[in-house]
């Protein structure tokens, strides 16, 4: 699996993957956050915290991540790699989980950045430092446990089709719609809390508040592992 992850990670670098996702992830929500005059821009806020930029990220990452994982198993299906890659002493499960953690590491360092959004909101708040410490690290804890879950949705829905377009397409419609899709339901049957619990988005909030709940925990878990293990099947049936 390690060999997997190294691989996958280095030609994310090798080629403009990386320097496009970190580049575009921080260009937009520079844009958004520092220099537009809307409703997200933190220096029209008029107080310290991050929420804007919380909000945007689920957003901006189901373009992203997409856009990370579409290569990663059609890529391999166009090209008949795969065969080859299956005849390595390594186990379907490796294959997916080095791709897996390779996806999910980019992210990683495409967030990185961002902490420079706390230090400077840390520095402008009146007195210095009336920062939410508590609601800021659980809203990073909850974009970790989001960019799983749509890494590993995008990791199936690469496994559909040889062409990338096709996968990146399917993954932005599926994470959309596990995002607000249940949220959309709910409103349109008048808030119904039960079906909005199915979706992401209820779940991210609740930990964006900063009160760490194992029930949200599970949910990201338990839904990253269902996608994961789809994925595992389709590779089986390949």
């Amino acid at each position: 699996m390690i060999a997997i992850l190294k691989k996958e990670f280095n030609s994310f670098f090798a080629s403009s993957i990386a320097y496009l996702v970190i580049g575009v992830s921080l260009l937009i929500n520079g844009l958004f956050l520092w220099v537009f005059k809307n409703d997200f821009n933190i220096l029209n806020a008029g107080f310290a915290d991050l929420n804007s930029f919380f909000f945007l990220a689920p957003w901006v990452f189901i373009f992203l991540i997409p856009a990370i994982t579409m290569k990663s198993f059609a890529d391999e299906f166009s090209s008949g790699t795969i065969e080859l890659l299956k005849t390595k002493p390594i186990s379907d499960w490796q294959i997916v989980l080095g791709k897996f953690w390779a996806s999910l590491l980019l992210v990683v360092v495409a967030l990185i950045p961002t902490f420079t959004y706390v230090y400077t909101v840390y520095s402008l708040g009146n007195p210095t430092g009336s920062i939410d410490f508590g609601s800021t690290t659980g809203s990073y804890l909850g974009l970790l446990l989001l960019a799983s879950t749509y890494t590993a949705i995008g990791l199936f829905t690469s496994t559909l089709s040889k062409n990338q377009i096709v996968a990146f397409i399917l993954g932005v419609f599926i994470t959309f719609f596990l995002y607000y899709g249940f949220d959309a339901i709910s409103n349109s049957l008048g808030n119904n809390l039960t079906i909005k619990k199915i979706g992401i988005n209820e779940h991210f909030k609740s930990i964006s508040r900063g009160v760490i709940d194992t029930r949200d925990i599970i949910y990201f878990l338990s839904v990253t592992i269902f996608f994961l293990f789809i994925t595992k099947i389709r590779l089986d049936n390949e």
